[in-house]
């Protein structure tokens, strides 16, 4: 059965202090809604991670169903860390694949900017085994990606100019997106002289807190985009179960069963999104996609191979890294960006690709989610 993407929605992401969690939701969604020409929708599936802990609001599928005036269909929130849209995009996906639903709305938002750095680090903490020694040791995500940056520099070669480059490449894809949430120009010495997180990992290197949704639908009714492969995998949830600290087992298996399903390899693909919640995890991932060989994705990114004009296009979007992360939204964020470039339609749009791939990650590597789409001429 060929499931398609029938319309799109997105907000601006950022700060907006006047904005609410359930008004960003709503938004996106009626975009989504009116692109797709106002169809009969059977389900809504919601990905969102920090809803009831930061902002003391759960219910999200069934407020959205009851706002916009959708009637008593079925309702799910989905969590999986920062892979909760990937995951709720695939739920609904299986759904419709069953023959379940005709037509699915699904979405993902999160409300991050009104409560401190500490408080949401905090809930963020949530996505790690709380009940590990690495966890009692002061473990963090940046020190999680900070120490897999360290060990890609010991065995590779590569530096942190690598990582700020990284950060750079996505500022300037961000800057054209009307979206992202940084547009403002950097430069290597500005990236390379940032505060330090966690060393090597500074400023420019590590996502941000933001605010933001975005809205899918997808159905079985024909539109020129379509799926080609939906898959979901786990991975290790502690550092020392980890047997290569240089590839995200999740990533890599996630890949290769959409690779398979879709009857594709990663040559095929012309545009991609990568969960980059720090700038070593793009290169990692992208190595554990497939698209270069372990250990030398940094080189390519150095030959500009990774921009919207070369041959191997990562997060044209601007990436989490400035087009911003509101974690609940980032999986189905990237489908919008993909879909708008499947269109012909995207901000650094590239040559008429073909095929596109979204990876979404959770926690250190707990959930990873590959979504491949195909332009249908």
């Amino acid at each position: 059965m060929d499931i398609y993407v029938n319309g799109i929605g997105m907000t601006s992401f950022g700060k907006f202090p006047d904005k609410t969690l359930k008004g960003m939701l709503l938004e996106a969604a009626e975009e989504a809604i009116q692109d797709a020409g106002h169809p009969k929708i059977d389900a809504v599936f919601v990905g969102n991670f920090m809803s009831g802990s930061v902002y003391n609001q759960e219910i999200l599928g069934a407020i959205m169903a009851n706002d916009l005036g959708l009637g008593t269909i079925p309702t799910m929130k989905v969590e999986g860390a920062c892979a909760s849209g990937g995951i709720a995009l695939r739920q609904a996906y299986i759904g419709v694949l069953s023959g379940e639903y005709d037509t699915v709305l699904v979405a993902g938002a999160e409300k991050m900017k009104h409560i401190s750095t500490r408080e949401v680090t905090k809930a963020i903490n949530a996505a790690m085994d709380n009940e590990s020694n690495e966890k009692h040791a002061g473990l963090t995500f940046p020190g999680f990606f900070a120490t897999i940056a360290n060990r890609y520099f010991y065995e590779t070669g590569a530096s942190k100019e690598h990582l700020a480059k990284v950060a750079l490449k996505n500022r300037n894809h961000a800057i054209r997106n009307p979206l992202a949430q940084f547009r403002v120009e950097t430069s290597m010495e500005e990236i390379m002289a940032s505060r330090m997180i966690t060393d090597p990992l500074g400023l420019f290197d590590c996502s941000p807190t933001t605010d933001g949704a975005s809205a899918i639908i997808i159905s079985r009714t024909p539109s020129n985009v379509k799926f080609r492969a939906s898959a979901q995998s786990s991975g290790p949830t502690q550092m020392q179960n980890i047997d290569d600290l240089l590839t995200l087992e999740a990533v890599k298996t996630s890949g290769q069963l959409a690779y398979e399903k879709a009857g594709v390899g990663p040559e095929d693909i012309d545009v991609i999104e990568i969960h980059d919640c720090f700038s070593m995890t793009e290169i990692v991932s992208s190595e554990s996609l497939g698209f270069f060989k372990r250990g030398e994705g940094f080189i390519a990114l150095e030959e500009g191979r990774t921009a919207f004009t070369g041959d191997v296009p990562i997060n044209t979007s601007g990436g989490l890294l400035s087009k911003g992360h509101p974690i609940g939204a980032t999986g189905v964020a990237q489908i919008h960006q993909l879909v708008l470039q499947l269109r012909g339609k995207a901000p650094n749009q590239v040559e008429q690709p073909k095929l596109a791939l979204a990876q979404n990650l959770g926690g250190t590597g707990a959930y990873s989610t590959v979504h491949i789409l195909e332009r249908v001429n």
